[in-house]
């Protein structure tokens, strides 16, 4: 998935008083990233615990991201972002906390964030009835300077003013996005710690959709849709593949330990082995260890191994190690991990030359007993994808199970 106003923000909003300081945290709050001139909202539920701790959850519909690290420091808070080299700091104001969000992996990506707290997610934008936007859209963005274009899918519930749904796309999802329709106007949302997506959309006259594609600091779509309940992407199993005079997937990339790990190694022969090519910053990549942590605990007797190669945000071995040793602890994961290099996709190809091109964080391989290769896999349709994800999961379980029972 994709992820230049630079802000100067001090972090002494308010001059707090003893009686803001007895601010009650405990409770719903609607935070608000300022980004591109526009207001990105999402929920946060905060939890003051009796031992004096503070607990916190980012929710997107179905979607709960547990914050477990929160540190308070007088009248501030600092909240890491689950397992992302990102975090958020505010100060306590009355009734009001106000900071920065700031991905600390990237040079100068400070945002301004307020939090009030309140029960919906978006602000009423119109008093008018709304119109239908449920059902399936075939979606075409837009990409402004260079006019590039991305077809997709949309698919959105409706129950009254609510409306819930994603985007899929060839190279992964949107993930959990949530917001409200008012009049021809509908406003989408989601905040996984990582993504900050804002979706704006208005019905056309022709009954076609029309509308804006925010994502965090900087980058912005356009893009359109018509309904069309047959709209399909192409087949993730297709787009990424062997290179004309290659075989075989072939790699030597450092263990968590600095030493030397292959396919040829006598721990992956004569054994089923999935290769996923992932990093820590990318929340679909984390939907997707998600499902392989549970089912590599489920399966690895039956003569399986997983292997992530690990394309972290800088260039740095202690620092990339630093990234997954956290996943591995926040996940309880027992595969294994080898770093294999930076997220710049062009970068991350030069590893793997035998592909075409590595096109999607994450993309899945599989490769037999015998160490011929099966399968390549781009991109992961996740949970918040509804029935996709289903039979993903689905057809995932067939062909492990033929490759296993062989």
């Amino acid at each position: 998935m994709r992820n230049l106003y630079l802000f100067s923000i001090p972090l002494l909003f308010f001059a707090c008083s003893p009686e803001d300081k007895k601010i009650d945290l405990s409770g719903k709050w609607i935070g608000e990233i300022s980004m591109q001139g526009k207001t990105m909202p999402f929920e946060m539920q905060i939890q003051e615990e009796q031992d004096g701790g503070i607990k916190a959850r980012i929710i997107n519909g179905k979607e709960e991201i547990v914050l477990d690290e929160i540190q308070k420091r007088n009248d501030s808070l600092h909240i890491p972002l689950h397992i992302f080299d990102i975090s958020i700091d505010v100060k306590i104001g009355h009734n009001v906390l106000a900071g920065t969000y700031t991905k600390h992996y990237e040079e100068d990506y400070v945002l301004p964030i307020t939090f009030h707290k309140g029960e919906n997610r978006f602000k009423s934008f119109s008093d008018e009835t709304p119109a239908d936007f449920s059902g399936k859209w075939e979606v075409t963005f837009i990409e402004p300077k260079e006019q590039d274009t991305t077809e997709a899918v949309g698919i959105f519930e409706q129950n009254g003013s609510d409306i819930k749904g994603t985007f899929l796309t060839p190279l992964g999802d949107y993930r959990y996005l949530v917001g409200r329709a008012e009049g021809n106007r509908m406003k989408l949302s989601t905040f996984d710690g990582n993504h900050a997506f804002l979706f704006e959309a208005e019905i056309q006259n022709d009954n076609t959709l029309k509308g804006d594609f925010y994502s965090g600091k900087e980058w912005y779509e356009s893009w359109t849709a018509f309904r069309n309940e047959d709209a399909e992407l192409p087949n993730p199993d297709s787009l990424t593949y062997l290179k004309k005079g290659y075989d075989n997937i072939r790699f030597s990339f450092p263990n968590l330990e600095g030493e030397k790990v292959s396919l040829t190694d006598e721990k992956y022969q004569d054994k089923v082995v999935i290769v996923q090519i992932f990093g820590t910053w990318c929340p679909n990549c984390m939907d997707e260890t998600k499902f392989l942590t549970k089912w590599y605990d489920e399966n690895k007797d039956r003569g399986v191994e997983i292997i992530g190669l690990a394309y972290e945000a800088k260039d740095d071995f202690d620092y990339a190690k630093s990234r997954v040793e956290k996943m591995i602890d926040k996940y309880d994961v027992n595969y294994d991990f080898l770093i294999a290099g930076t997220n710049d996709k062009e970068e991350a190809s030069k590893t793997l030359p035998m592909l075409n091109q590595v096109i999607s964080f994450p993309t899945m391989i599989i490769i037999d007993k015998n160490g011929e290769l099966v399968n390549i896999h781009t991109g992961f349709s996740g949970p918040g994808t509804g029935k996709y994800y289903d039979e993903f999961i689905q057809d995932f379980n067939a062909k492990m199970d033929s490759l296993l029972n062989k």
